[in-house]
């Protein structure tokens, strides 16, 4: 069923050309120069939607990613979004080597948590080995280790009335703290982990340490870098302007980004 829908890569670069074939702006690169481009992000919300809507009719959402070997592994991961959070709270962190780095596991929850790097890596870990694709248009293969989110949510005891998981992390971005979102589908899926590790090495402070969401069905900005707190909540209403994530709210960026 995936050959009836067009990847969203491919919509991207046709989006990306018709706007340069129009000479209505230049060629552009870089997530923040799509942000700051409405045409761009008109065309590229128009493919999101399309992708969405026949995604979640064509496919099945616990379907697991693609994982591949080490002799795939890129020679560079990339790093998206921020690459050093600002402020002296962040630097006092990473110059500790994250010792004192607590998550923060709150909401519709039985039992509360505030997890150390240690209690995190003393949960049974999941190795996965997966491609990022960022909403740019690249693409890069890293293996990332890390507990799944569902394991952790279960040690605090998920509520029946929680349907989604809130994702708030230590970088901001212009104004606001970043923030993401999912719901429990993507939350519980087993590949969906809190890596610590990228490559079989403490994942670098570019890459989102101490702690990233690895999220694999989902494009690159859902992949929330520096999380701090995790919270389960009934709706997503008082999360930002409603619309589920940082970019969400402010550049029209859909909020399931599944590919």
């Amino acid at each position: 069923m995936r050959d009836f829908i067009v990847p969203r890569r491919q919509l991207i670069a046709r989006a990306g050309g018709l706007v340069a074939a129009a000479g209505a702006l230049p060629l552009l690169s870089g997530c923040d120069a799509i942000n700051d481009a409405p045409a761009v992000r008109k065309i590229l919300s128009l493919g999101e939607t399309m992708h969405q809507h026949s995604q979640r009719a064509l496919t099945d959402r616990d379907a697991l990613a693609r994982e591949f070997t080490r002799a795939d592994l890129s020679p560079v991961f990339r790093s998206n979004g921020t690459k050093l959070p600002q402020g002296a709270a962040y630097a006092g962190h990473a110059a500790s080597g994250f010792a004192d780095w607590r998550v923060a596991v709150t909401g519709l929850v039985s039992r509360p948590l505030s997890l150390s790097l240690a209690d995190i890596r003393a949960m049974p870990q999941r190795t996965q080995i997966t491609r990022h694709d960022c909403v740019e248009g690249w693409s890069a293969i890293g293996q990332w280790t890390g507990p799944r989110l569902g394991r952790i949510l279960a040690a605090a005891g998920l509520r029946d009335s929680a349907r989604f998981i809130v994702f708030r992390c230590a970088d901001r971005i212009g104004d606001a703290l970043y923030y993401e979102s999912c719901d429990l589908v993507d939350a519980l899926h087993p590949q969906t982990i809190m890596a610590w590790a990228l490559n079989g090495a403490v994942l670098p402070i570019a890459n989102g340490a101490p702690l990233r969401l690895r999220i694999e069905r989902q494009l690159g900005y859902k992949h929330a870098k520096y999380v701090n707190a995790i919270e389960a909540v009934a709706s997503l209403d008082g999360l930002g302007e409603g619309k589920g994530g940082y970019w969400e709210d402010r550049v029209d960026y859909e909020w399931y980004a599944g590919i």
